[in-house]
């Protein structure tokens, strides 16, 4: 908490810098009465130029406005990194108390924002920095809105056949590539779609109606237009209307307000818009709790997007007005978990069994020893019993479609806890609270590159995969492989599934070396558990594992730490089982009336000998 005079001086400080008009276009900060106030959060914005971080800037501020123990400083980074280093290094003198930032140039910033981390808790915004150095990241998934968009553009075109333009972003913008690579993956597989695609640098309306006008010849054999955000989208359909032209468009962005995405499809403007949240209203509700020390705040939230167009509009206007009351009775919820294969799982199983007594819920528990049919059985069973949610951490991906089908029936939602699946239609669960895996895996083989040289050799890799199937295996596998892909001179030279356990990895190793030559230089273990058994097998044959040969695993276990402290193991890439604060959170969260985010993601770090010693006293599991 900050001295009271201190902060009044500050904001006294910049009033002053306002009236004198020394930096009146790029920095705002609140009058309120500072007797009063606990907290100053300091928010860096890349530029207020866009009208996409203009909206989120009001939003940040309207939230604000709800608390009137905090204060706000706001700056504006004017597209320019040295700028922004500025910017915050002034912020940091004046004594903020949390961060907000939304980094003009994500690889430049990034030792920036790992500095203040160091210092104060830091919230990045819409882009996502590179490592794990910050307290929350909130953000959409761009890549997501793409396809959705492509998923409306098909439902524009007769035969899903015809010529669509595409009118994209900056080259140089992240969330352009992702929308483009979303969309372009969808009509792609219709080889009757042509997809022309220009750019708008500036990705302004005024610019992208010229760029229209500029090409009224060619028009008349464009069926649909997607733009890359509502701006752009109103532009196009300005030229159109000057042109004579009715052609279908769809947008991004989906605010409510006069000439903004969701009046444009009420007036058939354009025929849809896909939202993209700036996530403004979030990063002050969840820097309150940060700095309140609420337990459960996430690592990273996945902003929700939704498809608004002319058959939903109506509806989507007044759910948004629609509020819901604190849930004041005891919450139900069935829990199935997927079995106990492992230490992490115990770990995973008695952290959300505790959150619960803490949180008053009813937790109804149903362990399914790694049986789907076991969890559907659990499943409809919640459902009889008519909980309030359901939450489910799958064996495996797929086949879940008619039991979450028959939950949506009964009006139960389901959160996924700790594990994915893979269905078509997206509204069949709730939202996914767990691990980023492909990003474990690609720090696992970060780790290898940096201390497994090839300088003079080839490296050979072991990998030990988890269940196939499930999605920490699949995920793991992939981001394992995406950087694997980029250096030749590593291979993969044997793979088999451990499925999680200590045997599993125990029998890989010992089947290898059955028919080979001991001739590995890295063992890949996609949990600890398995790369325990594959230090058994490895010390049973004469083999010194974490010296003959380099181990690195996922999960960051106790028992894996005091491997590595022994010399036995080399690395472990954190993936928490104690996800019960946060899926607790979210639970009460969503019984509130909050519509919960499409993906919360919990912290994850990579432990190295010397951060295992520090970090194993006070480990949980």
């Amino acid at each position: 908490m900050k001295n009271r005079l201190f902060i009044g001086a500050v904001i006294l400080l910049f009033i002053g810098i306002l009236a004198a008009g020394l930096a009146s276009c790029d920095i705002y900060s609140e009058d309120k009465e500072f007797e009063k106030i606990d907290y100053v959060i300091g928010v860096s914005q890349a530029n207020m130029r866009e009208s996409w971080r203009l909206v989120s800037t009001n939003e940040i501020k309207e939230e604000a406005d709800k608390y009137s123990d905090i204060s706000l400083i706001i700056t504006d980074a004017t597209s320019s990194t040295e700028k922004q280093k500025k910017d915050i290094q002034k912020l940091l003198e004046y004594g903020i108390d949390l961060l907000i930032v939304s980094p003009w140039d994500v690889k430049e910033m990034t030792p920036i924002i790992s500095e203040v981390y160091q210092k104060i808790p830091v919230i990045v915004m819409d882009r996502a920095v590179e490592g794990y150095d910050y307290t929350l990241y909130i953000g959409p998934d761009n890549e997501t809105i793409g396809r959705q968009a492509g998923e409306e553009i098909l439902q524009l075109l007769p035969g899903k056949a015809g010529t669509v333009l595409e009118l994209s972003g900056s080259e140089y913008s992240q969330s352009s590539m992702d929308r483009s690579k979303g969309f372009q993956g969808v009509v792609e597989e219709y080889p009757q779609i042509v997809l022309i695609q220009n750019r708008v640098e500036s990705a302004t309306r005024d610019d992208t109606e010229e760029l229209i006008l500029r090409q009224k010849d060619a028009l008349g054999e464009i069926d649909a237009i997607f733009a890359h955000n509502d701006y752009m989208a109103r532009g196009a359909s300005m030229a159109l209307q000057q042109l004579g032209y009715h052609i279908p468009i769809i947008g991004i962005d989906g605010f409510i307000g006069e000439n903004n995405g969701v009046s444009m499809v009420q007036n058939d403007t354009i025929a849809a818009t896909i939202t993209c949240p700036t996530g403004g209203k979030e990063a002050i509700q969840n820097a309150m709790d940060i700095l309140n020390h609420v337990s459960g705040v996430p690592k990273q939230i996945i902003l929700r997007s939704h498809k608004v167009t002319t058959k939903n509009v109506e509806a989507y206007i007044d759910n948004l007005g629609q509020t819901t009351l604190p849930n004041e009775d005891i919450i139900d919820v069935g829990y199935s978990q997927l079995g106990t294969e492992s230490a992490w799982r115990l770990a995973n199983t008695a952290s959300i069994k505790e959150a619960a007594r803490d949180a008053g819920i009813n937790l109804i528990y149903e362990d399914a020893d790694q049986s789907q049919e076991k969890q559907i059985e659990a499943i409809r069973k919640f459902i009889d019993l008519k909980v309030d949610v359901i939450v489910l951490s799958p064996v495996v991906d797929t086949g879940w479609e008619i039991v979450l089908q028959e939950a949506k029936e009964a009006g139960i939602p389901v959160i996924l806890s700790d594990r994915k699946i893979s269905v078509e239609v997206d509204d069949l669960f709730t939202t996914y609270l767990g691990a980023d895996f492909p990003e474990e895996g690609r720090n696992a083989m970060r780790w290898i590159l940096e201390n497994v040289p090839s300088d003079t050799k080839e490296v050979s890799i072991i990998e030990l995969q988890g269940t196939l199937g499930a999605s920490p295996a699949t995920g793991r596998k992939n981001g394992f492989e995406e950087i694997l892909s980029q250096h030749p001179s590593y291979h993969i030279v044997y793979s088999k599934t451990g499925n999680f356990t200590f045997e599993g990895g125990k029998e890989i190793i010992e089947e290898y070396l059955s028919g080979h030559e001991w001739d590995i230089d890295v063992i890949f273990a996609h949990n600890d558990d398995m790369a325990l058994g594959a230090i058994k097998a490895l010390e049973d044959s004469g083999i010194k594992p974490g010296v003959d040969v380099k181990i690195v695993s996922v999960d960051g276990t106790k028992e894996a730490f005091q491997a590595i402290i022994k010399g036995k193991s080399n690395c472990t890439v954190e993936c928490t089982p104690l996800l019960g604060p946060q899926l607790m959170k979210a639970i009460k969260d969503l019984m509130s009336g909050k519509e919960l985010p499409l993906r919360i993601i919990t912290a994850g770090k990579i432990y190295t000998k010397e951060e295992a010693l520090k970090s194993l006293k006070g480990r949980k599991y």
